[in-house]
């Protein structure tokens, strides 16, 4: 217990002491190899895999469930040549949650370590990170194909408590690779970027255990890796201080991504986003050209945040309703980063009104304080 709580206040300490990136250090190549670049970049300040989804019984088509894991990896205060196996020289957290959309009830937790010693790892050649049995591998089914599996689980599984998951995610498409080739802008100067790209329409079979129920589960899933010297810009005015984000699998086979960095005052640091069309090809949007209008907020009782849960959206290629499936998904992770955010399953809906378009997730933070990511 007492090493826990040194790592927590470790990886808390490590987010707020990191100075922003400066002009002089833009990118030198957008060029993304693969199986590589699956794995861990540990020369690079921030990284993390995001995998989320909706799951519902066969026969049902509107999702029962949503799913969150995310693994965080910090380039730790430690040197990479420290003797020590002990050191920190990498650090690893990770997020889960599982929502169930039937009763509204939300389970979630958190973890983090330093590498190392058998307990948390990121491979640097494949898609292979765990955090004790918290677990997301890849392996390779053919050229340009991939299988991935996820494991995790929050509290005791054997009563209402707690639950365990275990996905099996076949890819249907080629990767879709965010920005300039896998390169995303986050902000006016060069430096402000990340390495992007996102795995979209992975097909999920998922043996859920709650409480005494064990379900049989499919669905759509997503997953994101990025990596990056520095995420939010830099300080002053131009520095952010949250993100409103959204990955969507569209019912016809596509897939939207949209994102804007916001700063202090509200204003619209960055933009972007994609939209994979059905036959495969992509177009990606420009700063500036996304417009996101808050129609409705949720106002957190415990942290006293008020968080968007509808939103009107306009991009070059169409204008719709994002929508929270459910509203109170504020995840308490200040144990692990320092922050409040919220994140949770959403639904896209015609502008006017009609069945949903395609569902995902929608993440905003910085809405209970700023972050504290370099």
């Amino acid at each position: 217990m007492r090493r826990r709580h040194v790592l927590q206040g470790l990886s808390a300490s490590w987010l707020a002491g990191q100075a922003p990136l400066t002009q002089a250090a833009a990118p030198s190549s957008t060029a993304l190899t693969f199986p590589r670049d699956f794995g861990a970049h540990p020369g690079h300040s921030l990284e993390w895999w995001y995998l989320t989804g909706l799951l519902a019984p066969q026969a049902q088509e509107r999702p029962a469930f949503g799913y969150q894991l995310t693994f965080f990896r910090l380039k730790g205060p430690a040197a990479a040549s420290h003797p020590s196996a002990l050191a920190a020289k990498q650090l690893l957290i990770g997020h889960i949650a599982l929502s169930d959309l039937r009763s509204g009830k939300t389970w979630h937790a958190q973890r983090s370590a330093r590498a190392g010693l058998g307990i948390a790892e990121a491979s640097e050649s494949d898609c292979a990170v765990h955090l004790r049995d918290w677990q997301l591998r890849r392996q390779d089914l053919s050229p340009g194909r991939s299988r991935y599996q996820a494991r995790f689980g929050g509290g005791d599984s054997k009563n209402e408590q707690g639950f365990a998951l275990d996905l099996q995610l076949q890819s249907t498409q080629a990767l879709l690779l965010q920005g300039e080739q896998g390169l995303s802008r986050k902000g006016p100067q060069a430096a402000q970027f990340s390495q992007y790209y996102s795995q979209v329409q992975l097909q999920a079979h998922a043996q859920l255990r709650l409480g005494n129920q064990r379900l049989d589960l499919q669905g759509r899933s997503w997953l994101d890796h990025e990596w990056s010297h520095s995420f939010l810009g830099v300080a002053g005015a131009d520095r952010a201080v949250g993100w409103d984000w959204c990955g969507i699998n569209l019912l016809d086979g596509g897939a939207l991504t949209l994102f804007r960095l916001r700063r202090a005052d509200g204003s619209v640091l960055w933009s972007g986003g994609s939209w994979r069309r059905p036959d495969g090809s992509t177009l990606n949007f420009p700063n500036g050209v996304l417009q996101m209008q808050a129609l409705r907020h949720w106002d957190s009782p415990q942290g006293g945040a008020r968080y968007p849960v509808e939103w009107q959206l306009s991009t070059p290629v169409g204008q719709w309703r994002l929508k929270a499936i459910s509203e109170a998904q504020e995840i308490d992770a200040r144990l692990s980063t320092g922050m409040r955010y919220w994140e949770g399953p959403a639904e896209l809906l015609p502008a006017q009104g009609g069945p949903a378009l395609g569902y995902g997730y929608l993440e905003m933070t910085g809405y209970a304080g700023g972050m504290n990511l370099p």
